[in-house]
């Protein structure tokens, strides 16, 4: 396993980022214990998690997280764990976003739920444009002084947003943000227009969200043709199936010509990308974590990253220059 700093800062992290979303909804208990045993049998010690995850039973992703850490044998020491909060945990006012009463509430019932005294990296899952940035840095600034926080990231901001967050920390003598997740693949890479510069700026590690678009990526007109879609039949890969069907035609016959599968050439795509510290790879078993970690063997040379580029073009470049002179 390679490890990189995220952003700017001295912690290190493997390049792939095991993401927790199924755990509880779809992945139950016992083989979300195996995948994280497994993940950190492959040296991946980076873990990502939120609050809401369980979504009907919101807080059941953290609590599996937190059953497994107190297992002990270093499973807590041995991982950087990264958790969100914004998301509505109730249906009172202020049972969400991001002021200082829910930022202090939020942490102290994700620690609870992950059964550990401190987070290594707290995230906010949006911007909230309600709250101004002096509450929301010194609320986060009260946490880091009490230990229950290290380092604070952002996820699904606009290069703006980065630009306002780390300049008003930066007046306060902060650290401020070190991360960003967003959502970033083939398809999807509207983030090369500003958020990817000021990440870069900044000195933001980027950590990049479905990267196969909800399975679009992932060999879905294979599996259409032998039977085995599953989650790419419905949702963000079946809305962009018929929008990008010449692409992804061309895309699974340059994967083929390679001998390689989708998804693992699509997740090595984007360790090419220079901004970006670990995909979040979501595995529903065992086996699609294996083939996760087939990525990191994969080299994409100059004349493969250019004809990725004419496959899926992105918007041309960073702004302005890809939508001016």
């Amino acid at each position: 396993m390679e490890y990189v700093n995220l952003g700017r800062t001295g912690l290190s992290v493997s390049r792939l980022c095991l993401g927790t979303m199924n755990f509880g909804p779809v992945t139950s208990q016992d083989d979300s214990n195996a995948i994280m045993d497994h993940a950190h049998a492959q040296g991946i010690n980076f873990f990502d998690t939120a609050n809401v995850y369980g979504w009907e039973d919101k807080g059941l992703t953290e609590r599996i997280v937190g059953e497994w850490f107190e297992q002990g044998g270093g499973r807590r020491e041995r991982t950087v764990i990264a958790t969100k909060l914004y998301g509505d945990m109730g249906q009172w006012p202020n049972d969400g976003k991001l002021s200082a009463l829910n930022i202090r509430r939020a942490c102290d019932a994700s620690l609870t739920r992950l059964r550990t005294d401190y987070i290594d990296l707290y995230q906010m899952h949006h911007v909230d444009r309600s709250t101004p940035w002096e509450e929301i840095w010194e609320a986060m600034d009260i946490l880091r002084q009490q230990g229950k926080i290290l380092y604070t990231g952002s996820s699904n901001f606009a290069g703006w947003h980065i630009a306002q967050g780390q300049e008003a920390a930066r007046r306060r003598g902060q650290l401020g943000l070190v991360s960003e997740q967003s959502i970033y693949n083939l398809v999807e890479r509207t983030v090369e227009l500003e958020v990817l510069p000021a990440a870069e700026a900044y000195g933001l590690g980027v950590i990049p969200w479905s990267p196969l678009h909800g399975g679009l990526l992932g060999g879905i007109l294979r599996k259409q043709a032998d039977g085995t879609a599953t989650r790419s039949a419905s949702g963000r890969a079946a809305d962009a199936l018929e929008k990008h069907r010449p692409a992804i035609e061309a895309w699974e016959a340059f994967c083929a010509e390679r001998g390689e599968e989708p998804g693992d050439v699509a997740l090595a795509w984007l360790l090419h990308q220079p901004a970006v510290t670990a995909p979040i790879v979501g595995p529903r078993n065992m086996e699609q974590l294996d083939g996760a970690l087939t990525s990191l063997e994969i080299t994409l040379d100059a004349a493969a990253l250019a004809r990725l580029d004419e496959i899926f073009p992105g918007p041309g470049g960073t702004a302005p220059e890809a939508y001016a002179w």
